[in-house]
């Protein structure tokens, strides 16, 4: 009993251990669900029309898609700015077909195998020429080789590599085919509502076929100052209120104001590469062998010992070469574009073939006597009359007729020692000659058939540098520019502060999260990402990016949300302002004109005169105005509308100008369409093919409220 009184005694606080016990619990439970959340969120990379697609499943796509890239142009390595290109593609490929399978299944729309199996036995898709199954021959896929393929693979051939290569290429292409087959399908019903009618097509004939001449006055809205125009903020806002379909903004954007420092060279620098690029023409020019000089000089352009074409040379490099002789060294040159020094030297100017064919024979040996002595008895049979395939055939060769360009070698970073002699032979051999060539570890039987394109080839030994600057020379930029920042740490203090500090504030407009660099500046990544973080007024860290050669700090501006851009916008103020001044000059001018009725009286009133040709109504660009060079879309209109021989109506308002013209003529061209229904259906393509350029996916992408994060990520 007494236990329990003193329990009851302590029963309050005994209440609020249990309480604050269970409450710790829940919130463990709590904190530990939004901790999942938020890293849930961390790896969302994106969201259409309300999935969320996480980084790891992006990323597969982008990988799967680099690897088909490589296989392609059987390349390994990608750079940043191409790997930046194929996931912009990636991902404006996954949004479209997400898109499109929405509204298929909506409609009822699918792909069967069926159908995926008709076009594979029809073997002319585009897609399909691109796989191993293709057969060049018959210019048909040969889908009995994919059956084959896809069957002995599932069976055995499943470990091996190169067979795993070519299944997970198939079926990359069989999943774009059924893309392709559904998006196929999508626009095929939607072009059934594109129609036309023999009205319309009649009236279109009749504008394809006529043409008018007309001489025409213009008055530039330029003669009135735009002193002279008074614009209020209510015309304003009425002419924003009509054109506000012109500011709609899809995706969320940043304004900046940035600082870019760019480091450049010193003179101490420049005159420290021109003398070094003196002793290398000395070097040059002395050499007789130029190739250890370009290599301890560690040029731009390599040396591979070989006749190339001039195309093969950078562009500075090949507009000297016909200027130099053979022997002698050129003077240091700058291309200030590129920002590079060069010197060369060039060692031969030949007509040579860009193309060869030929056939070889490789011929091993238990030792090189041996090889030789093999080689030296297949070219004497040969001579005497052996066909060169049998004898390939005996040493386990096919002996077939290959040819050679200069473009396989010419570009190549390096060619080893082998390789030059091998190239050099079919360079210089003759028609119908076969030669033995001695490598380190076997002879090649090489005899060449045919030389075709010959052109002039050239073998330069090249130095070519950039014109850059020092560690001392970057360390001062650095110093300076970090000493500005640490004493100017406010957005204010950094535009106030700049311009007597020697920097210059820029500004960038409308940056958004599919962005890759901030102020076309490389490996500023890091820049775009604090950007999307960061609240108005707020400065981003120095940050070192470019090629090493750039220092950047930034200011978050101003954030433009999503939806339609207010009048606020400077820019979009300079539009409507824009539009108002040229409607008012256009009043102004109207008033002044509107007793004229005729080119005659018009020139008196100033306008610019010229006679015009070949109108028609059914191009699109409108009226291009030559000795004006510009085009007027309305002034085609009241061409069309106005009969031959009668002076215009009243005054056309164009881009530019306002017009008055007289019709001189108005004829039939030759070779008159009059197939009505021909161009019923050449109108209803026309209207498919719009939008098929983008209209129609820009309405679905409007309402589909995508979400593009990629940039916290790459």
């Amino acid at each position: 009993m007494a236990a329990l009184g003193k329990i009851r005694s302590k029963g309050v606080a005994l209440v609020c251990v249990i309480g604050l016990g269970l409450f710790a619990f829940i919130a463990e439970e709590a904190f530990r669900s939004c901790e999942s959340t938020r890293n849930d969120h961390r790896q969302q990379i994106g969201e259409v029309l309300g999935k969320k697609i996480n980084v790891q499943e992006y990323q597969k796509l982008v990988d799967e898609y680099v690897e088909i890239i490589k296989l392609q142009r059987g390349e390994q390595g990608l750079n940043d700015t191409e790997l930046d290109r194929y996931r912009d593609y990636v991902w404006q490929t996954y949004v479209s077909n997400a898109l499109v399978a929405d509204e298929a299944q909506r409609l009822g729309l699918t792909v069967t195998d069926d159908e995926l199996q008709e076009v594979l036995n029809k073997g002319t898709n585009p897609l399909l020429q691109q796989t191993p199954f293709f057969n060049r021959q018959t210019g048909r896929f040969d889908v009995a080789a994919l059956k084959n393929f896809l069957s002995t693979y599932r069976t055995q051939g499943a470990q091996d590599p190169q067979s795993q290569t070519i299944y997970k290429y198939w079926t990359f292409i069989e999943k774009n085919l059924r893309h392709e087959l559904l998006n196929q399908k999508y626009q095929t019903l939607t072009a059934a509502t594109q129609l036309s009618n023999p009205v319309e097509a009649k009236m279109a004939l009749d504008e394809q076929n006529e043409e008018a001449s007309i001489e025409l006055a213009a008055f530039a809205y330029t003669a009135i100052p735009d002193s002279a125009v008074e614009i209020t903020d209510a015309e304003m806002k009425a002419k924003y209120d009509e054109m506000k379909s012109l500011f709609r903004q899809d995706v969320e954007s940043r304004d900046i104001k940035y600082i870019d420092v760019k480091v450049e060279p010193s003179t101490k620098d420049i005159a420290e590469i021109n003398e070094q690029f003196a002793k290398y023409r000395e070097e040059l020019a002395a050499a007789e062998d130029p190739a250890s000089v370009v290599k301890r000089s560690v040029s731009d352009v390599p040396f591979l010992g070989l006749p190339v074409l001039k195309g093969a040379y950078p562009m500075d490099v090949a507009n000297r070469l016909d200027s130099i002789a053979v022997g002698q060294t050129s003077k240091v040159f700058e291309d200030k574009i590129n920002k590079t020094l060069s010197v060369m030297k060039l060692l031969a100017k030949e007509q040579l073939p860009d193309s060869v064919q030929y056939r070889f024979i490789t011929v091993g040996g238990s030792d090189m006597e041996a090889s030789k002595k093999s080689a030296d008895s297949i070219i004497t049979a040969i001579k005497g009359g052996a066909d060169f395939e049998v004898v390939a055939k005996n040493y386990g060769q096919g002996g077939q007729k290959v040819w050679f360009t200069t473009a396989m070698y010419q570009n190549e970073p390096s060619v080893d020692i082998e390789n030059v002699k091998i190239f050099k032979a079919l360079n210089t051999m003759s028609a119908g000659e076969i030669r033995n060539i001695e490598l380190s570890q076997a002879n090649v039987v090489m005899q060449v058939l045919d030389r075709k394109a010959f052109t002039t080839k050239y073998t330069a030994a090249v130095i070519r540098k950039d014109i850059t600057f020092s560690d001392d020379t970057y360390h001062e930029a650095f110093n300076k520019f970090s000493s500005f920042v640490s004493a100017n740490r406010t957005a204010e203090d950094l535009i106030n502060n700049a311009k007597q500090n020697g920097y210059v504030v820029l500004d960038q407009k409308n940056i958004t999260t599919s962005a890759h660099n901030v102020a076309n500046i490389s490996t500023t990544k890091e820049v775009l990402r604090w950007l999307f973080d960061a609240k108005v007024g707020d400065v981003s860290k120095m940050t070192q990016c470019g090629e090493n050669d750039h220092m950047l700090i930034a200011i978050l501006d101003k954030i433009n949300k999503k939806g339609y851009v207010s009048l606020d916008n400077p820019q979009v103020k300079e539009a409507i302002r824009s539009m108002i001044l040229r409607d008012k000059k256009a009043e102004m001018i109207e008033a002044k004109i509107k007793d004229v009725k005729s080119i005659a009286e018009a020139e008196k009133a100033d306008a610019k005169i010229s006679t015009v040709d070949q109108i028609k109504f059914s191009d699109s660009r409108g009226v291009y105005v030559e000795s004006l060079m510009t085009p007027e879309v309305a002034l085609a209109g009241a061409v069309a509308g106005t009969e031959q021989g009668k002076f215009s109506s009243k005054p056309v308002r164009g881009n530019a100008r306002v017009y008055l013209f007289n019709v001189n003529s108005k004829t039939k061209s030759e070779g008159e369409n009059t197939d009505v229904k021909a161009m019923e259906r050449q109108l209803a393509m026309q209207r498919v093919q719009m939008m098929g350029r983008g209209f129609l996916m820009q309405e679905l992408y409007q309402d589909a409220n995508v979400v593009d994060n990629r940039y916290t990520f790459f």
